[in-house]
């Protein structure tokens, strides 16, 4: 799932919610209402919405951080 969201076992509303996600992380400027729409449309409410929102934002941020001070992965 980490490497193609679309190939996992996942239910339609989970596939949606990671397409807001994914879009949310690559192309932030171009989110507009009708992504919002179709979380909606896949049966999330605003808290729900809200909630992808913030743990998308959050994990950015994280990424972002680590990726500015230089910070190497650990093996597993």
């Amino acid at each position: 799932m980490l490497q193609d969201h679309h190939r996992a076992s996942i239910t339609p509303a989970e596939r949606v919610m990671l397409d807001y996600a994914v879009a949310l992380t690559l192309h932030p400027q171009a989110m507009g209402q009708a992504d919002v729409e179709a979380l909606r449309s896949a049966g999330f409410d605003d808290d729900a919405i809200s909630q992808i929102v913030q743990v998308t934002a959050l994990f950015n941020y994280y990424n972002r951080v680590v990726d500015g001070i230089g910070t190497e992965d650990e093996p597993a």
